[in-house]
């Protein structure tokens, strides 16, 4: 087995009806002014997930999202025809995790980007758990759809998380155990489904043919 020690975990469940502008109100202090302007939702409900976390050069990040930026493409092309330059630049910006790094000139070791809608969770910790670095960092997030999401190809909620595991137990909150012990049959655990445990503090179990994962809180 194999145990990672968490020492931060931050979860951001905002309300169904805030998108981005009224996100930029109530995160505001969080970011700087300039670049709050052109952040995604989701940019910003991840940023306020490391808001105090330091992170060190030699950390890798695992970045987890099924949709990314789907409200943001969605609001530029609600703006035709008279698209918005705006909209258009926070439409195309980088992801919600590079905005973050970007804005605080903040290098890492790796970042391992992962986009899927299925057993996402479980590439994320597979990948988290084949990293070396001192410092691994699991991100993950969406913000909520409208019209895209009638199409199935937007979340129907946002909300952000980030988890920061070392191998050094002392001053840990929690604890994830991997054990190889393969699960053909087992049920998918969302990363939303994830987002909501770690906010509860309740544990929970993802399980896959590579083996099971088991969250545990100190």
């Amino acid at each position: 087995m194999i145990t990672r020690y968490i020492h931060h975990v931050k979860v951001e469940l905002p309300a169904a009806t805030e998108g981005a502008a009224e996100a930029r109100g109530r995160l505001a202090d969080k970011f700087p002014r300039a670049a709050l302007r052109r952040m995604t939702h989701l940019g910003m409900l991840v940023g306020a997930t490391l808001d105090g976390v330091v992170l060190s050069p030699e950390a890798a990040v695992v970045y987890a999202t099924t949709y990314a930026e789907t409200r943001a493409l969605e609001d530029f092309l609600t703006s035709f025809p008279t698209a918005s330059p705006l909209l258009f630049q926070t439409s195309i910006h980088p992801g919600g995790i590079q905005q973050v790094l970007v804005g605080r000139q903040q290098s890492i070791a790796r970042l391992w980007p992962i986009a899927s809608n299925r057993n996402l969770l479980r590439q994320a910790l597979t990948t988290a758990w084949l990293e070396t670095a001192p410092q691994i960092v699991i991100v993950g997030g969406e913000e909520r759809g409208t019209w895209m999401l009638e199409g199935a190809m937007a979340a129907a909620h946002s909300f952000a998380f980030s988890v920061v595991m070392k191998s050094a137990a002392e001053g840990a909150i929690a604890q994830i155990t991997f054990a190889p012990e393969p699960r053909e049959a087992a049920t998918e655990v969302t990363t939303e489904q994830f987002a909501l445990a770690l906010a509860e503090r309740k544990p929970i179990s993802v399980e896959g043919p590579s083996g099971s994962w088991q969250l545990e809180w100190l």
